[in-house]
């Protein structure tokens, strides 16, 4: 995932032409340790920039380890001017996808214990929703990264226990409302489901409850609630219950604190941009010579 080429880009931008601050003689050890409870990720990422440096990496924890604060997540040897040249990116790009897979972890909690109670107060009122499985709930990213850390920031999405939602473009057809407006619902559904291959998936979206059944019988796999209120979002899953394998996923303005509320209604999937874009970097410290 992670080439030389990268990492070369990534040194070249910290430590530039004339690096005189890390210019330190002799050989140390390195430990990168978090100073906050969380979920570590990226740690491939940090080693690769070490090891490019020519620096050993002696130990290091796995994607998706629960950490508590003063937790060693990486811990290298080498030269003291190496080991200190790779300090700050190697930091930066741990501490940016341990956040990212922090807040993932977060909010798929907050999905499945809301699920749970959901499901456990519809089957003493012998009711069920159209899905009862709070485990099978899935909290996915979007395509909302930071250029360049794709691959970085997805990967941290599951160390977090989320769904990479698809990578690229190419991965699904999503139908958005700008096809809509141009092709209309029906015929922007015909019209790549004629250009898509028979194994490509096409994730339509709506913006109104009406809608989603409409979406389903043209042929759509997914049905992409859009800004819709839970309450609108819990009619919407309630008519698409009538279409067989066709899931029903919520996006758009759901945040941490709201994510329970949609949880609930019994949604396959919900989709958060700010997985990716809005989560704060977990905090990481790298000591030397310890």
């Amino acid at each position: 995932m992670i080439t030389d080429q990268q990492i070369e880009r990534w040194l070249r931008e910290d430590v530039g032409h004339h690096d005189v601050t890390n210019q330190v003689p002799g050989e140390t050890t390195g430990r990168l340790v978090a100073k906050a409870d969380g979920v570590a990720s990226g740690i491939e990422a940090a080693a690769a920039v070490f090891e490019y440096l020519g620096v050993t990496v002696t130990d290091q924890l796995e994607s998706g380890a629960r950490l508590k604060a003063g937790d060693e997540l990486l811990a290298v040897e080498g030269s003291a001017r190496d080991v200190l040249r790779g300090e700050r990116v190697a930091v930066n790009l741990a501490g940016h996808a341990s956040g990212i897979a922090t807040r993932t972890r977060r909010v798929v909690d907050e999905a499945r214990e809301a699920r749970h109670a959901s499901n456990t107060r519809a089957a003493a009122g012998c009711e069920r929703g159209a899905n009862t499985d709070f485990d099978d709930i899935r909290i996915a990213a979007t395509r909302k990264t930071t250029p360049g850390l794709r691959g970085l920031e997805k990967r941290a999405v599951v160390a977090g226990g989320g769904d990479t939602h698809r990578l690229d473009l190419s991965h699904m057809v999503m139908v958005k409302d700008n096809h809509i407006a141009e092709m209309g619902l029906e015929g922007a559904i015909e019209h790549f489901r004629e250009h898509a291959s028979f194994a490509t998936k096409l994730d339509v979206e709506v913006e109104s409850v009406e809608d989603a059944p409409r979406a389903a019988a043209a042929g759509a796999d997914i049905v992409l609630l859009d800004n819709m209120t839970p309450t609108e979002t819990r009619e919407a899953v309630s008519l698409l219950a009538e279409y067989e394998g066709v899931l029903a996923e919520a996006s758009g303005g759901i945040t941490l604190e709201s994510v329970a509320d949609y949880a609930a209604t019994g949604v396959d999937v919900i989709s958060m941009g700010s997985l990716t874009h809005s989560a704060p970097s977990l905090d990481l410290s790298f000591r030397t010579g310890v």
